[in-house]
């Protein structure tokens, strides 16, 4: 990974703390809202536990998962309609077997399903993008002002990366708000579960992991209102 940042960026702690103590008033397209009504509807009819592949890109790693958990539902997400057309999708949403794949702004699939008091079996982080410049932490996931949300859906936290320093800042930010529930390691596997995990192991990359239990997370966390 090319970047100047040679350590932890000296602002994750008071950023993170800022983003704990404030609501996020971005408003949540209507796009967004209409979407999340029929998928809420599939949710309740479904009553599967869910597992979130966010940032899925062409559902390669979204079809793995459901392969390997055929009791729950993969909820599987990407903002981007071209990287989902890649993997044969080219409507909004598509529910196959215990498969949903799904375009949609990551951002308000989150505030939303927090909203509506989702509780996830499991959530993956794949890979996003590193944004590795020094001023861009606040695009990071762990330095964005979705981050609070992402803690509230719960469940077993698994971010990869194949940058570092994203892994240690992930990692440090959720051990800071409630100490040992995060775990970080070197992490390799014989078998890729995304096009990006199959790329890294073929160059050589290492890798790293993130194992969160967002179920045991102690924190007071300001929160809007469900709608």
């Amino acid at each position: 990974m090319d970047s100047k940042q040679e350590g932890i960026h000296h602002q994750l702690f008071d950023v993170l703390d800022k983003h704990l103590q404030s609501d996020y008033k971005k408003p949540i397209s209507t796009y967004s809202l209409e979407l999340f009504s029929t998928i809420e509807n599939l949710r309740k009819k479904l009553a599967l536990p869910i597992i979130l592949d966010s940032g899925c890109g062409t559902g390669a790693s979204s079809k793995n998962l459901a392969f390997q958990n055929p009791n729950s539902l993969i909820i599987g997400i990407d903002k981007s309609a071209h990287r989902l057309s890649l993997g044969g999708m080219c409507d909004a949403f598509r529910l196959q077997n215990n498969l949903l794949l799904l375009k949609m702004d990551l951002v308000d699939f989150w505030r939303l399903a927090t909203m509506h008091n989702w509780k996830l079996e499991k959530h993956y982080l794949l890979y996003p993008n590193p944004w590795p410049k020094t001023k861009a932490l606040n695009k990071r996931w762990h330095g964005h002002p979705v981050f609070p949300y992402i803690l509230q859906l719960g469940g077993k936290l698994e971010l990869r990366t194949n940058w570092r320093l994203y892994a240690e800042e992930f990692h440090l930010a959720i051990n800071h708000i409630t100490p040992g529930i995060s775990v970080l390691e070197k992490f390799t596997c014989d078998k890729a579960i995304s096009l990006f995990e199959q790329k890294y192991l073929k160059s050589g990359h290492s890798l790293y992991c993130c194992h969160s239990e967002l179920n045991q997370l102690v924190v007071n966390i300001r929160q809007t209102g469900a709608l």
